[in-house]
């Protein structure tokens, strides 16, 4: 593994927004980068590919034992809802997608620090924007990626189990780059696999008395939804989610994944793992040195501390109330200056590809 500096294609700006590709700068901060790349040897590609499938295999576990336990209190999932998660687990609802954040140098085994399994983003960039890079800059070159065609096949899954004339609404925060470019590439990819596709708003999700709606009043059959099902949970209009009457895309037991508390029902489960880092539902002696103490529901790196000998870092937000979880510090590798994580995607539970953040 190493980085290597890149000359940026002339007009680059000008390929991305061709690509749909039009937030390379968020925030006043260059978001894309064209200076500089990854490179991987074979044998790292397939200690990534493998390690992604096991841990996605010890996250499914994580969830039996949360759903045939009950362990709603300890994952501050509402107790009202744990007959619905239950269900949608037990008739095993489709899934699309999630990305793995990992700590990997290229020696030792990828460790994990979180997944994003409900509202994952970064999506469309690793899919389809740093494809067409490779082909621009290096075209004899391979790239670990079937993020698109895996992500085309999950949707005719989805299409198999859905009525003739099925439609699956595509809902989103419309003034947040992310998230919209997110939601119109699985749409897309939706639509390639044969399914109709509606864009909807966040705040035009209406309800009848019976089921949820769009603003023509048709029926929301199924929702691909970038909106944290923690959110959903507590708020009022989100409980009409338990009449069961529409189909989630993520499904509810996502909610499990997504929340931080997973990270030591996975060391608790499968102690010493070795993709896993020590990780506690409070301070414990057993981590050691540093560590990194996480919300619950946090999101963005929100109400994050890093503490340790000789490092001390901490963000602000407005997370925490349900509680933290701590787990063991594992440095991002840097190369020439620069820290590095991986993304590693997941596509109905496969391996896909990675994105270098």
């Amino acid at each position: 593994m190493r980085r290597e500096s890149v000359t940026p294609r002339p007009g680059w700006q000008q390929k991305l927004e061709k690509l749909g590709f039009d937030f390379y700068v968020l925030d006043g901060k260059a978001y894309w980068n064209e200076q500089a790349c990854y490179a991987f040897t074979s044998d790292q590609i397939d200690e990534l590919e493998a390690s992604t499938e096991e841990l996605h295999g010890l996250a499914l576990k994580a969830v039996e034992h949360v759903v045939s336990n009950r362990l709603w209190e300890r994952m501050r999932i509402p107790p009202a809802w744990g007959d619905y998660i239950e269900s949608v687990w037990r008739r095993s609802d489709p899934t699309l997608c999630g990305r793995f954040d990992l700590a990997y140098d290229g020696s030792g085994p990828p460790k994990l620090l979180e997944y994003n399994a409900d509202t994952p983003t970064a999506l469309y960039e690793a899919a389809v924007v740093q494809w067409y890079w490779l082909k621009d800059v290096k075209p004899g070159a391979d790239q670990f990626n079937s993020i698109h065609e895996k992500l085309i096949e999950a949707w005719r899954g989805v299409l198999s189990r859905l009525p003739p004339e099925g439609m699956v609404h595509f809902a989103r925060f419309e003034d947040h780059p992310e998230d919209l470019a997110t939601s119109e590439y699985l749409r897309d990819t939706a639509l390639q696999a044969g399914l109709a596709g509606k864009p909807l708003a966040v705040q035009q999700i209406g309800w009848n008395g019976r089921r949820f709606t769009d603003p023509d009043e048709m029926p929301i059959q199924v929702m691909s939804k970038l909106y944290p099902w923690e959110w959903m949970a507590r708020e009022e209009f989100g409980s009409h989610v338990l009449s069961d009457t529409t189909a989630f895309l993520e499904p509810a037991w996502k909610m499990i994944l997504s929340n931080k508390m997973l990270l030591p029902l996975l060391w608790e489960g499968f102690p010493n793992h070795r993709n896993l880092l020590p990780a506690f539902d409070s301070e414990h002696a057993d981590l050691g040195g540093a560590f990194v103490k996480k919300p619950i529901f946090g999101r963005e790196g929100h109400n994050v501390t890093i503490a340790g000998p000789g490092v001390f870092d901490t963000a602000g937000g407005n997370y925490g109330t349900e509680g933290f979880v701590w787990q063991a510090y594992q440095p991002l590798p840097v190369f020439a200056g620069n820290h590095a994580l991986v993304g590693s995607w997941v596509i109905e539970g496969k391996a896909a590809g990675i994105g270098m953040r």
